[in-house]
């Protein structure tokens, strides 16, 4: 039964070391998919090149899946996963000030130290902006503290938003992932996909 850290299977030094390799592999693979150069990351704006809408819809629908299916099997105690709180307010207005930083800088924060990690000097830059950025917001938190709370709705999942059993929620997310994936085929076709 998962997750083995609640459950006690190893030690806290245990879980930091298997996020650690976690993380390196993650940062191995997207390097690999050309995702540690802004250009690539830009082109999707453009609609010439699709990938990463292509690549992170697909990593949400097999966790997705796959979270539900060793749920199912009794493998995985989902009510042990942990949820980040939702604070709708504030997550709208960070989720449009990171998608600006993507826009003009050509990098989220995990392909930023993607980039700067294979010596790419813009990637140095949006860490240095990104470190700024959280020492601007700890320095003004009193005054914005009541919008970083706003929106209050503790730890919520689709399904249970919108009253849905798991299966439509996956349904309706795997459904969603494939009408993506062909506008977003169509897109590039329109276009003129092009390598970065």
């Amino acid at each position: 039964m998962a997750p083995f850290y609640k459950f006690g299977y190893f030690s806290e030094q245990t879980g930091f070391l298997i996020a650690l390799i976690l993380g390196i592999g993650f940062g191995f693979w997207l390097e690999r998919a050309g995702f540690g150069n802004s250009r690539k990351l830009a082109l999707q704006f453009y609609f010439k090149d699709i990938t990463v809408l292509k690549v992170m819809f697909t990593a949400i629908v097999v966790a997705m899946l796959g979270l539900m299916y060793l749920s199912l099997f009794g493998w995985l105690d989902i009510s042990k996963v942990y949820i980040n709180p939702t604070y709708i307010g504030a997550q709208a207005v960070g989720g449009l000030l990171l998608g600006f930083g993507f826009i003009i800088g050509g990098y989220c924060p995990g392909t930023a130290v993607v980039g700067g990690v294979t010596g790419r000097i813009d990637g140095y830059i949006f860490i240095l902006g990104a470190l700024f950025g959280m020492f601007v917001f700890g320095e003004m938190f009193p005054a914005i503290e009541d919008l970083f709370l706003s929106g209050n709705m503790g730890d919520v999942r689709l399904m249970d938003y919108f009253n849905w059993s798991s299966g439509v929620t996956a349904l309706v997310v795997v459904l969603l992932a494939i009408g993506m994936f062909i506008g977003g085929e169509w897109l590039e076709r329109k276009y003129g996909g092009q390598e970065a």
